[in-house]
């Protein structure tokens, strides 16, 4: 993906004639003759509003994978803004960010999304010492949540032991692909099961919980339930994103991977 910083639009005398204009990202072909026939190929078109600032988005995987069987082809790449009809705009009352004139946060950028031919890459077992390297971190499919089961399944959940299961976040399915850049999800894992009395050590029960527990099985006081199967071990992620002033930060997000289950 190509990231480029939209300006704000400059003051203009009169009234304003454009209200959107089109912005076309083409891969050269011809670095000295790149209007020539056969200089350059579309790669992403669409319009943009002239009102505001922020980061526009271009898909040029194309390219990228051109230049990545053949790196002496890699040419660059040409933006160009016109009028709705394709007519040349002159000034172009629309500027992007370059990397030599404003701040490195608002610079172009090339976001790549790479694959190491894996089904899903492992969690880096540095960072998150106690997590099943064969767990997917980011799937090639988020699974689609399926209706309640019949009351036996539903039994049969609660007779399980309390465990990690898999949870797959798509940041563009809950509505947060518009500020975070990369990843594009990760596996936060949930806690799932029972803790039954007596709880043994394998359940990692707390004191309170192995009070409770004794207490709930003996029926000492009414309305206390049995401990419940939650997070007792909390890991962080990265996340590329952008902030309120649209500049891009890399920052660690504490608390967002379930690293193991107790009681």
């Amino acid at each position: 993906e190509l990231h480029l910083f939209r300006l704000w639009p400059k003051a203009t005398d009169g009234p304003k004639r454009h209200h959107f204009c089109q912005v076309s990202v083409y891969q050269v072909l011809e670095k000295s003759e790149p209007d020539a026939p056969g200089g350059k190929k579309l790669l992403a078109a669409r319009l943009v509003s002239l009102q505001g600032s922020g980061w526009e988005v271009f898909a040029i995987t194309q390219a990228v994978r051109d230049w990545t069987e053949d790196e002496s082809s890699n040419q660059g790449l040409l933006v160009t803004v016109q009028g709705l009809g394709g007519s040349p705009l002159d000034p172009p009352p629309l500027q992007f960010a370059s990397s030599r004139d404003h701040h490195e946060s608002k610079k172009p950028m090339l976001v790549l999304f790479t694959d190491d031919g894996r089904r899903g890459a492992s969690l880096p077992m540095a960072g998150f010492p106690d997590l099943q390297p064969q767990a997917p971190l980011l799937p090639a499919k988020m699974s689609v949540p399926k209706p309640a089961g019949p009351r036996s399944t539903r039994s049969l959940d609660r007779l399980q032991p309390c465990q990690r299961h898999p949870l797959s976040v798509d940041f563009e399915e809950i509505g947060w692909s518009g500020w975070i850049i990369s990843p594009r999800g990760y596996n936060a894992y949930h806690c799932k099961g029972s803790c039954p009395f007596p709880l043994g050590e394998n359940m990692r029960p707390t004191n309170h919980a192995t009070v409770q527990s004794i207490i709930n099985a003996l029926k000492l006081s009414d309305g206390v339930s049995s401990p419940c199967c939650v997070p007792d071990k909390l890991y962080s992620i990265n996340l590329l994103y952008f902030d309120d002033d649209e500049n891009v930060v890399l920052k660690q997000y504490d608390d967002m991977v379930a690293g193991s289950c107790g009681c």
